[in-house]
């Protein structure tokens, strides 16, 4: 009996720095905030965000997270990645916002083009043009 899998609900991001990575999301990749919740029991936040009103991302924080080990690359979740209309366009307004982006490459399989970045954690983000 196969899964009825219907989409992605949510990634789950856990950050080292809240108002670091909380400005990151909302202010550079400009995801809407749903709602933040300060869990008091676990000294952390919870903050739900949205791309074009689909929940997508729930970033939270800790007090003390290990670092991701993804250098060489380990097992587990290996980037996010969104589609924009305009690499070029996102290239320059990234690095106007004193991001580093990673050289604009082509994808052998499809041709489209594509760029990385890093959030303040180093989880790696892409950018693949539609």
């Amino acid at each position: 009996m196969m899964l009825a899998l219907k989409k992605i609900h949510h990634i789950a991001i856990i950050c080292s720095d809240y108002a670091v990575s909380k400005h990151f999301y909302t202010q550079i990749l400009g995801l809407q905030i749903i709602r933040e919740v300060y869990r008091e029991a676990r000294d952390s936040y919870k903050l739900d965000l949205a791309l074009c009103d689909d929940y997508c991302i729930e970033l939270f924080s800790f007090p003390t997270p290990p670092t991701r080990p993804s250098f060489p690359e380990a097992c587990g979740l290996r980037h996010l990645a969104f589609v924009v209309d305009n690499l070029d366009s996102v290239k320059l307004t990234l690095e106007h916002q004193n991001i580093k982006v990673e050289d604009i490459r082509i994808d052998e399989f499809t041709g489209k083009r594509f760029t990385f970045i890093a959030d303040p954690d180093g989880l790696p983000i892409e950018f693949y043009e539609s």
